[in-house]
């Protein structure tokens, strides 16, 4: 009986385990969206860690990197380039992001995990941004259906003093007001500060 349960212990830990080895953490989730920009080596990972002040707002470590891309490649989220020996080291080989590997980070990004759950303050601010320049490329193509709408009701009704004019220009100026927030939220994300008195 002591060894059943035993046994029963070990599987969950195995389970807990390969939970934890498919979560994606903060320093994966920067990794693989540097990946996703181009290629890179090791090497040049760290280097662009460094070049745009990354470490400031998310912990990744020099041995992080190397942890980071070996899991990828086993979730198969990265791979090795095509012309380059798998044989070679970490600091020589190329990785590059996969079909998978970047859909799971487009996933990651929008998870409600960000909301719910305590993180590196900066590192919301990075995310943010990311989720801002998606929310405006989706206003700027709903403003241009709106646009393109309002102009068809004004064909078809011959003048603009009309309730569904109106109603579509208030659904315009609405869709417009929320861009122009988004876009002075891109503008001042940089000097996001906590408040002076508690």
């Amino acid at each position: 009986m002591a060894k059943a349960v035993k046994r029963k212990k070990k599987v969950v830990d195995s389970e807990s385990a390969r939970g934890n080895e498919t979560r994606l953490t903060t320093p994966d989730l920067v990794i693989l969206s540097l990946l996703a920009e181009r290629p890179m080596h090791g090497y040049e990972v760290n280097a662009t860690l460094e070049d745009r002040n990354i470490r400031e707002w998310a912990p990744v470590s020099r041995p992080q990197i190397y942890y980071s891309l070996d899991k990828l490649t086993r979730l198969g989220l990265i791979r090795v380039g095509a012309d380059e020996s798998p044989a070679a080291g970490p600091e020589r080989r190329v990785f590059e992001t996969t079909a998978s590997g970047r859909d799971h980070l487009a996933d990651a990004l929008e998870s409600k995990h960000w909301v719910n759950n305590r993180v590196h303050q900066p590192f919301l601010i990075w995310l943010a941004r990311k989720q801002l320049s998606e929310r405006r490329k989706v206003l700027e193509a709903r403003l241009a259906d709106e646009r393109a709408t309002l102009k068809d009701v004004l064909d078809e009704v011959g003048h603009p003093y009309h309730e569904a004019v109106w109603m579509l220009q208030l659904v315009i100026e609405q869709t417009e007001s929320e861009r122009r927030w988004v876009n002075r939220l891109l503008k001042e994300a940089d000097k996001r500060a906590p408040a002076r008195k508690s």
